[in-house]
């Protein structure tokens, strides 16, 4: 078995032992969301235990061939050794990262770049989500000169519908 499928399945078995299963599932409030977070807890336990017993097998033991020589005769257990030793298993050649990797590397920059600006949007809309609060709180008692104070643009709008006759009709 290679050495990364097996950090894999060990990752993944150490994951399941640290996930709160049970923390999880007093945040949920319903039914529905119960139901497809213990299909999911199903699905991730099915998988955990495909990856242990699938990679978790040691190497095979080298065969006996003297065992089998004893047993079966030398000329046809010689002639499956020698096709057994034969065989050669391809080491596998990752062509794929390298064409990859530059397009990933480029996708995270973006990321980052969108992280920020998200960021910064997420600060704008918290404080204009505060001022509106402020402004639900003084509406009652405020005039409609301090309310232009803080809105020129909609006292210049105003002025001008009245100028010209404009009554919203």
């Amino acid at each position: 078995m290679s050495g990364s499928v097996k950090k894999i399945a060990d990752v993944t078995f150490k994951a399941g032992r640290t996930i709160d299963w049970e923390g999880m599932a007093k945040l949920l409030v319903t039914d529905e969301a119960r139901k497809e977070f213990s299909s999911l807890r199903r699905a991730f336990d099915d998988v955990n235990s495909q990856l242990q017993t699938k990679f978790s097998q040691q190497e095979p033991e080298p065969i006996n061939w003297e065992y089998y020589r004893k047993g079966i005769g030398s000329r046809l257990v010689d002639m499956y050794k020698e096709d057994y030793e034969s065989i050669e298993i391809p080491k596998f050649v990752d062509k794929v990262t390298p064409q990859y990797k530059p397009k990933f590397d480029a996708l995270l920059v973006e990321l980052k770049e969108a992280e920020q600006k998200s960021l910064k949007e997420s600060e704008r809309l918290e404080k204009e989500v505060a001022d509106v609060q402020e402004l639900k709180k003084k509406l009652s008692t405020m005039t409609a000169e301090e309310y232009f104070e803080k809105h020129p643009e909609l006292k210049k709008k105003f002025d001008d519908e009245m100028r010209n006759d404009y009554w919203g009709y």
